[in-house]
């Protein structure tokens, strides 16, 4: 199916979906088909529906990519990440102050909350959609169907997992809508997840084991079949979907060096895992699901991924932020002209938006041998690494000229905002070649979505909520191995350990806050202690897991860190859970959307419904 029928299917999509967000006239009563390009001349054969899922996975693409992308606010609602935008008041710090249901929450320069709400429930409309209609498509065989059917169930659990673990409970649409819908209603999280774990167990019978790279397959349906299991507390469910995908023989780790720089004998796996042309190469067995950004081709994001200008420091802001030793300019705000040493070309221009904490870049790292830590390959970098390469140094003979950055000199501080401007990163995950944009923001790459690096260690948690650490350490050490790490032993197993596993291995990949409050849950849910601490859901708003290892863990919240502009970092237990938008709770005029504990609006708040009714 050719890029005009796709994309007309996508827009007679949305001004469906649209409808129950317009009010009730009349006119909306009636659908019109909004061209020969609608659901009902498109979804007729397995092209069509087959573009329908391309639609899915584009909506949920967009969540890694751009400047301010989504994905930094699930980052900064954790332990290994704070908002480093510090030159005015609105991005996400003082979250007492500006989540609320009323505010700003979809906005490069504020948060992306919004942007997951709508967003996530696009992609729940364009799912109903196919499902709603496949019945009626007679020109395709019962076999296809329910491959087609399969993977509509994925797209559509992932965003349900996704706001059940950001919002809690919320409305759980499961079909079409051509009319003007305004009576929605609070559905259980549980629920909706029991019948996602339903629908998944029926994907995982008819969706193929193999696919094009991109598209849905049965080792992805059972990665997420894994994490909802997780998400209801079936730790042995858990296990055997985690378990189908790891022992199936398809998917492997990847141990060996592979792809676009295999000849470069200074990099490692590591490295190549990550490079832009190796995600989705053949040889690359260890991916499950990725969505795809190729420069020049159908469906790439305009201005490519930018992960470098999101999540590197803003090193190039002149004077005084870094300067030498001498006091001079460091290095230019512009890298315009011919340089000896382009810092930019070879690190990319940040502004520190998703800004990591010392436990995301030092307190983890228990292992000198670490491939994914390492400075010596290039895989990991300091703001060390840099040099000053002002040209002006240069001409005036500084002995500074081509020597690497310091932070202090004779215990003075050389950089005036340290929040922003200074701090290591990842190289090997956020540096993408950039022909778009000078200087590099970060060009265009595939985005791993699930990877069988996230099973083994999912599997692993299950293990530890079940008390078997020695098989929780076989798992963690698969993983750890391949990165050249000594291995664990079972009794250094615990929540806290897969969660700082999580994060070397799968940091900018992993939804953080998303998976922190799915274990928040299961903590509540089970009684188990962390730290000594036991919690419940009848005190889930104001004691729980998320908050406790948060404050534990980021040190900028749990000492209310205050930036140059004035602003307090600051987090709360009810953050555990995203405002429902008020936008969205008031346009429900003839039904009852519920507001999260700690938010204005709760006290309004009915009996969440027990079962799902469309």
């Amino acid at each position: 199916m050719n890029k005009n029928i796709k994309t007309a299917f996508l827009l007679s999509v949305i001004g469906f979906g649209t409808m129950a967000l317009n009010g009730c006239k009349k006119d909306w009563l009636t659908p019109k088909p909004l061209s020969i390009y609608s659901p009902e001349n498109t979804l007729v054969d397995v092209a069509g529906f087959n573009a329908a899922l391309v639609a899915c996975s584009g909506n949920l693409r967009n969540e890694w990519y751009g400047d301010g992308s989504p994905n930094i606010s699930e980052e900064i609602f954790s332990e290994v990440a704070v908002e480093g935008t510090d030159d005015k008041t609105g991005p996400a710090q003082n979250m007492d102050q500006l989540i609320r249901p009323d505010a700003n929450l979809n906005s490069v320069d504020f948060n992306k909350i919004g942007w997951y709400w709508t967003q996530e429930y696009v992609g729940i409309r364009e799912a109903n959609v196919i499902i709603s209609r496949l019945a009626a498509a007679t020109a395709i065989s019962d076999a296809n169907k329910n491959i087609i059917l399969g993977k509509a169930y994925f797209f559509r659990a992932y965003d349900y997992y996704r706001l059940t673990q950001q919002f809690g409970d919320v409305p759980c649409p499961t079909k079409e809508y051509l009319s003007a819908k305004t009576d929605f209603a609070t559905v259980k999280r549980e629920v909706i997840l029991a019948k996602m774990k339903a629908d998944l167990e029926f994907a995982v019978q008819n969706v193929p084991w193999t696919a094009d790279k991109g598209d849905v397959n049965r080792g992805a349906v059972y990665h997420l079949l894994a994490k909802v299991n997780l998400a209801l507390g079936l730790f042995d469910d858990a296990i055997a979907a985690a378990s189908a995908v790891i022992n199936q023989g398809t998917y492997k780790l990847m141990n060996a060096r592979f792809g676009v720089d295999a000849n470069k004998a200074n990099k490692n796996v590591i490295w190549d895992l990550h490079r832009p042309d190796n995600k989705a190469a053949a040889a690359n067995t260890e991916v499950l699901y990725l969505v795809t950004d190729r420069q020049g081709t159908q469906g790439a994001f305009g201005g490519g991924c930018q992960w470098m200008r999101n999540a590197i420091p803003f090193a190039s802001v002149g004077l005084p932020n870094i300067k030498t030793p001498t006091g001079k300019l460091g290095m230019p705000a512009t890298q315009g002209g011919a340089l000896e040493f382009d810092n930019l070309g070879l690190y990319g221009r940040g502004i520190g938006r998703c800004r990591a904490t010392p436990y995301a870049y030092s307190w983890i790292w228990d292992d000198a041998n670490d491939l994914r830590h390492d400075t010596v390959s290039g895989n990991w970098m300091y703001m060390e690494n840099l040099v000053y390469n002002d040209l002006g140094l240069k001409t005036s003979g500084d002995t500074c000229y081509g020597k690497r950055f310091r932070l202090f000199d004779k215990g003075n501080l050389l950089c005036a905002d340290t929040l922003r401007d200074w701090f290591p990163w990842p190289h090997y995950k956020l540096f993408i070649p950039d022909t778009e944009n000078n200087p590099q923001r970060g060009g265009h790459t595939d985005h791993y979505v699930f990877r069988l690096a996230e099973t083994y260690l999912l599997r692993a948690e299950a293990y530890v909520w079940k008390g078997d650490m020695a098989s929780a350490a076989a798992d963690v050490n698969a993983v750890r191995t391949r990165a050249k790490c000594a291995p664990y032993t079972a009794a250094q197993m615990s929540i806290g350990t897969i969660l700082d596993e999580r994060q070397r291995e799968l940091y900018w990949e992993e939804p953080r806050k998303t998976e922190l409050t799915r274990m928040a849950y299961i903590f509540a849910k089970t009684g188990q202690p962390y730290n000594g601490k036991t919690y419940t859901l009848a005190n889930f708003s104001t004691s729980n897991f998320f908050i406790d290892r948060v404050l534990e863990k980021n040190t900028f919240y749990a000492k209310n860190f205050v930036t140059l502009h004035g602003d307090m970092m600051k987090i709360s237990p009810y953050h555990v859970l995203w405002p429902i938008p008020q936008d969205a709770i008031l346009a429900n005029t003839d039904g009852h959307i519920n507001q999260n504990a700690g938010y204005s609006g709760a006290a309004n708040n009915v009996a969440a419904s027990d079962k799902i009714v469309d």
